[in-house]
């Protein structure tokens, strides 16, 4: 699987497993603490969120897999549209 993200469960209410680079910090975090943005390429598709213990703002690549994930456990989304 693409990243560290990982729904734990299926409930209403999803959690997600998530790390941080910076203070290596790993938490559940609820799907309204995270932000999906899905653009044209995978370059430009990733998800993000704010570390609970250290307070970095934290971006991380989404594969097809995560977007998945994210998606079905009612993260909010963004579409990114091109400019050209």
């Amino acid at each position: 699987m693409t990243g560290d993200v990982m729904n734990v469960r299926t409930t209403a209410a999803a959690v997600f497993k998530a790390a941080c680079p910076d203070c290596r910090g790993r938490f559940e975090l609820a799907a309204g603490a995270l932000r999906l943005a899905i653009g044209a390429s995978h370059r430009t598709t990733f998800y993000s969120f704010t570390c609970p213990d250290c307070g970095s703002a934290v971006r991380k690549p989404a594969g097809e897999r995560i977007v998945e994930l994210l998606t079905g456990g009612g993260v909010r989304t963004l579409r990114l549209h091109s400019t050209v």
